[in-house]
């Protein structure tokens, strides 16, 4: 399907995955926005495109839900209309195992994995409803399908709550013309990697998948005709173990 003039939505935007997904959907056609917390960041990011027409950016923390709202009001403003919604923020700590995850990181982790992803599903889904047509495409991750101590307690748990979050949307949505897609990356080169409780090597990094392996899959979502729906996707480096 041709996304050319379509309407993007890319959180989690500014680096990493997100920014390879919305730089994928303006090299197709589609006018991006994009939204994360640090205001530098999003500017940068956008400094990549260097064209307004194509790419744009405001500060955006999904944990919070009248930055989500504003957010929204704003992209419609920008876009005209939001045909694609993509989820990719997410964060993770350090500190991961049970013994030192702090409270307020668990209820940070889940805050903006799984929480933020459905205020912002809230905020496109009207007008989606409206049209009856429209595309959501949450950027899960393998620690969805098996939880691991790698991800930690809480990266996992909160994965597979966007997971069960995306699956009963687009059981819900189906009727409405509405396709919900769920990708599941296995491990990428993206900062979150420097969360990790060990530093990991730059050999490692070249050998898994980089952020545009999975901006490539997002894109082949996007442009499959409003009849054909994918509900999960998994991507995952080579040499991974698959579940």
């Amino acid at each position: 399907m041709n996304l050319q003039g379509q309407g993007a939505v890319v959180t989690g935007g500014s680096t990493g995955i997100g920014l390879a997904i919305a730089q994928a959907l303006v090299a197709a056609g589609c006018k991006t926005a994009i939204g994360a917390r640090r205001a530098v960041a999003v500017e940068q990011a956008v400094a990549t495109v260097g064209d307004p027409t194509k790419l744009v950016g405001r500060p955006l923390d999904v944990a919070d839900r009248e930055s989500v709202a504003a957010f929204f009001a704003w992209a419609r403003g920008e876009l005209g209309q939001i045909d694609v919604l993509v989820n990719s923020a997410g964060v993770n700590v350090r500190d991961r195992r049970l013994d030192v995850l702090a409270p307020e990181d668990w209820e940070r982790i889940l805050q903006v994995n799984v929480t933020g992803a459905f205020y912002c599903m809230q905020e496109a889904l009207g007008p989606m409803r409206e049209r009856g047509d429209g595309l959501i495409v949450n950027i899960v991750s393998t620690a969805g399908r098996r939880a691991a101590p790698l991800a930690g307690a809480a990266y996992s748990a909160s994965k597979f709550a966007l997971a069960a979050l995306g699956t009963t949307a687009a059981l819900e949505l189906r009727e409405q013309g509405i396709r919900v897609s769920s990708v599941y990356p296995g491990e990428v080169n993206t900062p979150l990697l420097d969360q990790r409780p060990e530093p990991v090597s730059d050999e490692h990094r070249a050998r898994i998948l980089q952020p545009e392996d999975v901006a490539s899959a997002v894109l082949m979502i996007s442009q499959l005709p409003p009849r054909a729906h994918v509900p999960e996707l998994v991507i995952k480096p080579t040499r991974q173990a698959h579940d």
